[in-house]
């Protein structure tokens, strides 16, 4: 049996309130760690580990440079692979001012008179009134005034810092990049989400990347809570706002 779509909202509105009603009694809850996390679904490719060649190496000597147990001692450690990690730099610090006004004015005099009308025009006289003068037939004017006026004002100012996976490496070497983060402080939780596309040349020596390097960058800094929950405007009022026509 096949549900309709209205059918099947009323059977999950339960649960949504359920999961509502748990969050505003023990609070919200960390989202469980993903490897990367679910921002892009996407199947991820886990490829074996490369067989061993021969006996694994002894320790160095006290005045070797290579360290026991270390990774590539000369290969680039920058992020290149899907599962590396990289650091995303978010520094915003933008501003915006428009402002516009706009006044029109607009008037129009028009008088038209019809002193000769195929010598009807004495005939006119008799069936209009008597204050009828044909030099003087018609005349309008109108006269429009508007005036308006907007201003807009916008700060945004964002300073951090957050671990990405590289989750995909795209045909032309570029690298698919996501990342949350999460934070909860007694009943209320941050988080913290960036992903985008970027070039392996973008990324610097210390395997970090800015935010205005990361093509089709989405980043998402919110979180929910208490204190969201009362900064929020009630959702019957949304709805009353929305639909409201007056």
């Amino acid at each position: 049996m096949r549900l309709g779509p209205l059918a099947l909202a009323t059977l999950l509105l339960p649960l949504g309130a359920c999961s509502s009603i748990a969050e505003a009694v023990k609070g919200p809850q960390l989202a469980p760690v993903g490897y990367p996390a679910a921002l892009v679904p996407r199947e991820q490719t886990i490829l074996p580990m490369a067989p061993s060649r021969g006996a694994e190496p002894g320790p160095a000597s006290a005045n070797s440079l290579w360290r026991t147990g270390a990774r590539e001692f000369f290969a680039d450690q920058r992020a290149s692979k899907v599962g590396d990690i990289l650091t995303v730099l978010i520094t915003i610090d933008d501003s915006a001012k428009t402002t516009n006004q706009t006044t029109t004015s607009r008037q129009s005099d028009i008088t038209a008179g019809v002193p000769h009308l195929l010598g009807l025009e004495s005939s006119l006289g008799k069936i209009l009134p008597k204050a009828f003068d044909p030099a003087n037939a018609l005349g309008t004017n109108s006269k429009t005034d508007q005036s308006g006026s907007g201003a807009i004002t916008r700060a945004e100012k964002i300073n951090l810092t957050i671990a990405a996976v590289v989750s995909a490496v795209l045909p032309n070497g570029n690298l698919v990049i996501q990342g949350t983060q999460e934070v909860r402080t007694n009943n209320d939780l941050r988080q913290l989400t960036v992903a985008g596309i970027v070039r392996p040349e973008d990324i610097s020596s210390a395997n970090t990347i800015n935010h205005t390097q990361i093509a089709e960058a989405r980043i998402y800094y919110g979180g929910r809570g208490d204190l969201a929950r009362v900064q929020k405007t009630p959702a019957g009022q949304a709805l009353a706002e929305k639909f409201w026509p007056f």
